[in-house]
């Protein structure tokens, strides 16, 4: 992990505050009926838990998990799904919750799926949005924040598994 240089790029003071905001907003969209909050494994798992925290009314909670096969640093586009929800979400409202959108491959692939199970509304909370790179047509209804197209870890995010546990959002220079 030493070899590598951090640079912060958004402070665990900002991330503590946008949450807020995005809980506030998830909130007014989302006023009565059960509310979902579907984490992606493994990276959006601290911002699941913070976002949960934030919103001020009953949310149930699941996780999805899926691995892209190819290269260590670029996906084939052919995704595997390595675990699907626990619960149904037919007729409820359902919000996404992702630690980044790069190209929206793996959103435009969860967004599929999740559609299949019939949710009354489903929309995407992404902490981080990298529009430079996109490649599909995919947007997210709650943007944390608009980055630039630097490799990133903390709060989540990883490099080989390690800087997840990171209080801030860094650009990892390797």
């Amino acid at each position: 992990m030493s070899s590598h240089s951090l640079k912060v790029l958004v402070s665990a003071d900002e991330i503590r505050r946008r949450v807020l905001e995005l809980a506030g907003e998830i909130e007014r969209d989302h006023p009565d009926g059960p509310l979902y909050l579907i984490a992606v494994l493994k990276g959006a798992c601290f911002f699941l838990a913070d976002l949960a925290r934030a919103i001020r009314r009953p949310v149930r909670l699941d996780f999805i998990g899926i691995s892209s096969y190819g290269s260590f640093t670029s996906s084939s586009g052919r995704f595997i799904l390595t675990k699907g929800l626990d619960s149904s979400i037919e007729d409820a409202d359902v919000v996404l919750v992702e630690d980044i959108i790069d190209t929206g491959a793996t959103l435009e692939y969860l967004m599929e799926y999740l559609n299949r199970h019939k949710p009354r509304s489903l929309r995407v909370a992404a902490l981080l949005d990298k529009p430079g790179r996109r490649t599909r047509p995919v947007a997210a209804d709650y943007v944390g924040f608009e980055i630039p197209n630097r490799f990133v870890v903390g709060y989540g995010l990883d490099f080989a598994e390690d800087y997840r546990s990171l209080p801030d959002i860094c650009v990892l220079d390797h």
